[in-house]
């Protein structure tokens, strides 16, 4: 797909995004996947946080996401009001193999709900989808666990089966509890697996169809700044691609840059 030009040009806008979550869920994963299309068997843990950014076009809009990794270690946890202030949108992940997670992923909602921009974005996500036998949620099961993103949280997932137990033994949070919880905070929500690539991209389509990018525009027209400047630039690097969230579109590294 050719770059956008003219008065499609003019309808492109900067959407800052997070990515928040207990250590070890797969944040840095699911944001990778969805940068550059791949998967890292031994990722390095993120310090602080990661800025990359994704051009994404969705219908005559182009949006550069502009997504703060943030570190998972509870050490970090002060430091995450820096990135998230301003967002438009967030991405608050939990491992659905682990039922503390999503305890962990609703103080975050709380918090956001609480303290960032009233009009933000916030999705739901349960990764490692891989772990489970094939579901609703899940096309096939893994036979190998997907490593976590996070070095404090690298020992195994208690009540791990042994290599001929069943992988639906690993899930320890039920689908409809977190989906009925994300209805009732008013949040999106999707089961995704980074290490395949399942629903990694539909997170990103959802979010761009409920932020409110007129107004955004408007702010933007008003010199309001950068959607995505955030308060520091703590972080492991910067990387930057594009994808078409258009149904049908392509994905991955050698996707339409918008």
């Amino acid at each position: 797909m050719s770059d956008p030009s003219g008065s499609a040009a003019d309808k492109s806008v900067q959407v800052k995004l997070v990515l928040l979550g207990e250590a070890a869920v797969g944040k840095s994963s699911i944001v990778l996947r969805f940068v550059s299309n791949e998967f890292q068997a031994n990722k390095e843990p993120t310090i602080g946080a990661a800025f990359l950014t994704q051009k994404c076009r969705l219908e005559d809009r182009v949006l550069r996401y502009e997504i703060w990794d943030t570190a998972g270690q509870e050490r970090f946890h002060s430091l995450a009001p820096m990135y998230y202030r301003n967002a438009q949108a967030a991405v608050v992940v939990y491992d659905i193999t682990k039922g503390s997670s999503l305890e962990k992923a609703k103080t975050w909602v709380k918090e956001l709900q609480r303290q960032a921009n009233p009009n933000i974005v916030i999705a739901l996500v349960g990764n490692k989808v891989d772990l489970v036998q094939p579901s609703a949620s899940s096309s096939s099961p893994a036979t190998t666990p997907e490593p976590e993103d996070e070095a404090d949280d690298a020992t195994a997932t208690p009540g791990e089966p042994s290599a001929g137990g069943e992988p639906e033994s690993l899930r320890q949070v039920p689908r409809e509890e977190a989906e009925a919880y994300a209805q009732e905070a008013g949040l999106l929500f999707f089961e995704t697996s980074a290490k395949t690539g399942e629903g990694i991209v539909e997170i990103f389509t959802e979010i761009a169809k409920k932020i409110p990018i007129e107004q955004i525009l408007a702010s933007s027209r008003g010199g309001a700044g950068r959607a995505g400047a955030a308060g520091g630039r703590a972080g492991a690097g910067r990387t930057e691609g594009g994808v078409s969230l258009e149904e049908n579109g392509s994905k991955g590294k050698d996707a339409c840059n918008c």
